[in-house]
This record gives C-alpha cells, structure tokens and sequence, in this order.
C-alpha cells in the first residue's frame, strides 16, 4: 500500500477512534462493563473471521509465537479494554481521550527499551512536556482546584498496556501476517474478559437486556468498525511504517475524542484540557523524533539564500 494511502486511511482510523470514546462511555454507563466489552471485543473477531477464512491464515504457531500472542492478548486487549471501559465510569470522555494522546510518547519510550531505539533528548523533552500535558489534564476542572480521578489513573494504565502491545505486534509481525496477530488476539483475549466478567459480573449476560437500540448501535459500530476494522488497519500501519511513526497518528484522536465530547455528551472543555492537549502535542513531536529528522543546515542554507 503506498504511503499516502496508508496516511489517509490512519487518519480515518483516528477519527473512528476518538469517537469510540464516546460510543463506549455510553455503552459502559448502561450495560455490565467487563462482559459487553467481552462481547464487543468478540465483535471484532468476528469481522475479521471471513478473510482469515478466506484467505487461509488459520496455522499452528510456534510456542515463541504463541507466546508473543499471549502477551498481546493479555495487554492490548484484556488490560487495554478492561482498564479503558472501568475508566471510562470514573472519568470524562474529553479526560479519556486526551489521556490516550499521550500514547505516541509511551509507545516511544518502549521502543527505546524493548526494541533498540536510541534515548534522545529530543525523546526525554517529550516525556517531560507529555507527562505535564497528562497532568494539566487531570487536574482541570470548573473551580480550578486540584482534583483527582481514579478514572483518569486507569486511563494512564491503559496508555502503557497498549505502547506494550505494539511493541510485541512490531515484533511478531517479522513472522505472523498482521491479521492474523489481530484475530487471535482479539479470540484469545475475548476469553479472557468472559471468564472475568462471570467472576465480576455473575450477572452480566442477564442484564444486557436492558441495552436500547441506540446503545446497542453503537455497539455494533464500536465492536465491527472501532475495534475489529481499526485495529486491523492499525497493526497493519505498525509492519509498514514501525510502532513509533505508526503511533504519531493517535494524536489525532484525542482532538476527536474532544469534539466529540462536546457535540454527543454535551461535556463542557476547560481550559486545561486544552493546554494539555497542546503540551501532549509538543510531547510528541519531540517524542518521536521529529524534530531530529529535520535537515537543520538544509533549512538554514534556504533562509540564506533568501
């Protein structure tokens, strides 16, 4: 696929996924959280289920393999899902979103632990303006008072789980097709999250009928489309361009995360959401190095010349 495509289709992907946030703060606030994000994840195999039959991926894996799998069932989608839907009871649709911005300077970080990538200080000035951008984010409320959220704590976890996530699938992918990676996991860790929910929740199934049309809509677009389309196209972007330039993109969904947040849930934006959104924004232009990918003797030969 050529970059510009791939490009266009990530910033689709963002978009889909900033408002994801606001289709599964709804989702969680009216059904059992853990067994319909069981159900959603399920979803989301079950998309990707006719071209792995189509195409005939189906194959036995390796136990390096398997084990690679397991890691990112465990993180990207039983850690991921769990902690995002819990945290999403206890703290804003704006807060989630902007929070996950931080996501590129995580993944980043990671890169530089687990798969070689050099520390800069260009990397260290980004985890220094993401974590204030993080900051400002939490404690922004109406009175201008410091105020904590255990859900804004939860979607810091989620934020680590997922840059862990994308640095096994970096890996795996060198020998696993991408879809395949996404489909299994998204098996593996649907089990996971139904046997947690009829220990959480022995009620879950039961309560589901409580669900209206709208909800369970966005249900099907949250699981078919968020979840099981987005995160193919996703770990499909992570084999061509690698985790940290593939992980540049989720900058964007916070921005739709927040102008959904407005437009759907009526959610009121202060100030310091703002600010933190511009300071995780710096983080990560700084955090992935881009800032060192420009030719600065190129630049100021075109100033002299001028």
């Amino acid at each position: 696929m050529k970059r510009p495509l791939l490009y266009s289709l990530l910033v689709i992907v963002m978009m889909i996924w900033g408002f994801n946030i606001i289709a599964i703060k709804v989702i969680v606030s009216t059904l059992p959280t853990i067994t319909i994000t069981a159900l959603r994840v399920f979803m989301a195999f079950l998309a990707l289920l006719p071209i792995l039959y189509y195409k005939k991926m189906f194959r036995v894996l390796s136990k390096k393999e398997m084990a690679y799998v397991l890691g990112i069932a465990l993180t990207g989608v039983l850690g991921h899902q769990v902690f995002m839907s819990v945290g999403l009871n206890y703290t804003s649709a704006t807060n989630g979103g902007v929070i996950l911005g931080t996501v590129p300077i995580a993944t980043s970080i990671a890169a530089i632990l687990f798969l070689g990538d050099k520390l800069t200080i260009s990397r260290v000035l980004g985890l220094l303006f993401g974590f204030s951008g993080v900051t400002f984010v939490m404690l922004s409320n109406a009175s201008l008072t410091i105020g904590f959220s255990i859900g804004d704590l939860y979607m810091c976890i989620v934020v680590v789980l997922q840059a862990l996530s994308f640095v096994l699938i970096k890996r795996l992918s060198e020998s696993v097709e991408v879809i395949y990676i996404t489909g299994i996991a998204q098996l593996i860790g649907f089990g996971m999250l139904l046997s947690l929910s009829f220990v959480i929740e022995p009620n879950g199934i039961s309560l589901l009928k409580y669900g209206s049309t709208t909800v369970w809509l966005l249900f099907l677009g949250s699981g078919l489309i968020a979840t099981g389309l987005g995160h193919l196209l996703y770990n499909y972007a992570i084999q061509q361009l690698g985790a940290s330039k593939s992980a540049l993109f989720l900058n964007l969904s916070p921005f739709f995360a927040i102008l959904g947040s407005a437009l759907f849930l009526g959610e009121h934006i202060f100030a310091g959401q703002w600010i933190g959104f511009g300071l995780i924004v710096i983080g990560v232009i700084f955090g992935a190095g881009m800032l060192e990918q420009i030719n600065i003797r190129s630049l100021l030969m075109i100033f002299t010349k001028r």
